[in-house]
Order: C-alpha cells, then structure tokens, then sequence
C-alpha cells in the first residue's frame, strides 16, 4: 500500500490538546487520525449501503402494492429447479 502525505491547518491548543489525548491513549495523533479517517470511511460506506437497500426494498413495496407479484408456485418450482441442480453439482463434485 502506497502511503500519502495529508496536511492541513488546525489550531495550536486544540493540535496541543489532540496531542495529550494520544498520548495518554498510548498512540500518536497520526495514528488516531488514521484511526478516525478509517472509521469515517466505513461509516460512509455503511450509510451508503443502509440508503440502497431502503431504496430497494421501498421499490419491493411499491411492486408489490400494484399488484406486480409473482405466485408463490412459481417462486417455488423456481427454488425446486435450483436445489435439483445444486444438489446434481453437489453430487458430481463429491464423486
């Protein structure tokens, strides 16, 4: 992994302050700051999946109350099809 440098301008007592809360959390404020930056970017990621899968199943709700589903025997013959199949890999993997 390639490493960049990233500079920027903070106050002097609150860098001071930052500094004395690394220390006596054992890290270095580099550190806490790739700590920090880490957990931001999972956050976001996290959030951006969260507002998917809403959209998604907010459109699963919009089908469905038009009417737009598919009978629970056909769903079903679908999954049938699948486990034959999957069970015929299965079969053919082991032997």
């Amino acid at each position: 992994m390639s490493e960049a440098t990233f500079t920027f301008r903070v106050d002097e007592a609150l860098k001071n302050e930052f500094s004395v809360a690394a220390k006596a959390r054992d890290r270095t404020s580099a550190q806490l700051l790739r700590d920090f930056m880490r957990e931001f970017v999972q956050q976001q990621n996290a959030a951006e999946h969260d507002a998917w899968f809403r959209r998604q199943v907010q459109l699963g709700l919009n089908e469905a109350n038009a009417g737009h589903l598919i009978p629970a025997a056909e769903v079903e013959a679908e999954a049938d099809d699948w486990r034959t199949k999957t069970h015929e890999k299965m079969a053919g993997a082991a032997s």
